[in-house]
């Protein structure tokens, strides 16, 4: 029993690594902010790094209309 809790602790940890991964990947290099899968991952993120993502994302893309969970209520500019 000891052993399986090992096992499953090991791939949750490998799983939330991939995924925290990934979401920096889109947050900090990513070629456009308008990302499926970038902006999927940002919106299931706590509140203070979806904030810190959208605040990275609009230095890095300051002229562009903001992806869907950065905008703000008129939905063309970043909130």
């Amino acid at each position: 029993m000891k052993k399986a809790i090992q096992i499953l602790c090991v791939i949750l940890i490998g799983v939330t690594v991939m995924i925290g991964m990934r979401w920096h990947r889109y947050v900090a290099s990513s070629d456009t902010p308008y990302d499926e899968v970038g902006i999927m991952l940002n919106g299931y993120m706590p509140g203070p790094l979806r904030s810190w993502g959208c605040h990275k994302l609009q230095e890095r893309f300051p002229r562009t209309l903001p992806p869907h969970g950065c905008a703000a209520p008129d939905g063309r500019s970043w909130a």
